[in-house]
C-alpha cells in the first residue's frame, strides 16, 4: 500500500502539481481545500504526512489546522506560505510545523524535504542509541517518546530528533550547520535560525533539566 500524504491547498494548480510529484515518487496524495475538510480527511485516512497551506478559506486557516493536529498527533507537517518574513516562519515552527516552505517553491525540493523528515521519523529499534538518559530525562527512539520523570513531554518530530542528537553529542559544541545536517539533513536548505526556534522550545519544555548552553560564535552545547 502506498503511503498517504494529505495536501491541504485551496489553489487547484498548486494542489495538482503536488499531487503529480507525489504520485511520481510513489506516494498516495489526498487533497483537501479547506481546514475543516482537512481535519475530516485526516481522521478518515490517517496519512503519514501533511503538506499544509497557511492561507485557507473558511473558518480554519493553516495555523488553526496545525494547532488542532498537534493536540493529538505527531504527524510530520510541512507548512506552505507566501509569507516569507522571519516572524511567520518562527511562528509556524513554534506551533508545531516540522518545516516551513515559502511560495513559490521547487516541488522537487519540497518532496526531498518530505522524504528527509520521514526518514528521521521512522523507528529504528536496532539502533545503538535506542535510549538516552540525562538526569530525569529519558529519550526512547523506538517508542519515539521523551519523558521528564514520569511525565511524557509532547514534542514535534523535529524537537524529538533534535533532543536525541544533542543527547548523543553531550559535551560537544555544535554549530547550527552541524545541527541542521544532523537533524534536518544536509539536503535541507533554509534559514539556520530555525535551530534557535527549536532550541528555545526544548528549553521551555524541559526547563533546567535540559542544560543547553549557548556557545557564542559557535552554536549550542548540551552539558
Amino acid at each position: 500500500m502506498l503511503a498517504a500524504v494529505l495536501i491541504v491547498e485551496d489553489d487547484p494548480s498548486i494542489a495538482e502539481l503536488l499531487r503529480a510529484y507525489l504520485e511520481r515518487d510513489e506516494f498516495s496524495p489526498i487533497v483537501a481545500t479547506t481546514g475543516e475538510s482537512a481535519l475530516n480527511l485526516f481522521e478518515e485516512e490517517r496519512p503519514m504526512a501533511v503538506i499544509l497551506d497557511l492561507n485557507l478559506p473558511g473558518v480554519l486557516d493553516g495555523l488553526d489546522v496545525c494547532r488542532l493536529l498537534r493536540k493529538h498527533s505527531d504527524v510530520p507537517i510541512i507548512m506552505l506560505s507566501a509569507r516569507d518574513q522571519e516572524f511567520d516562519r518562527i511562528f509556524g515552527l513554534e506551533i508545531g510545523a516540522d518545516d516551513y516552505v515559502t511560495k513559490p517553491f521547487s516541488p522537487r525540493e519540497l518532496i526531498a524535504r518530505l522524504k528527509a523528515i520521514l526518514r528521521r521519523t521512522q523507528l529504528t529499534p536496532n539502533s545503538a542509541t535506542n535510549v538516552e538518559v540525562l538526569g530525569a530525562i529519558t529519550w526512547n527512539q523506538q517508542r519515539r517518546t521523551a519523558t521528564l520523570g514520569d511525565l511524557v513531554v509532547p514534542l514535534t518530530n523535529r524537537e524529538f530528533d533534535l533532543l536525541g542528537f544533542l543527547l548523543t553529542h553531550r559535551g560537544v559544541a555544535l554549530s547550527r550547520r552541524q545541527l541542521l545536517d544532523g537533524v534536518w539533513g544536509p539536503e535541507w536548505y533554509g534559514d539556520d535560525r530555525t535551530v534557535d526556534v527549536h532550541i528555545r522550545q526544548l528549553r521551555r519544555k524541559f526547563g533546567d533539566s535540559l542544560p543547553i548552553t549557548t556557545v557564542w560564535g559557535v552554536g549550542y552545547r548540551l552539558a
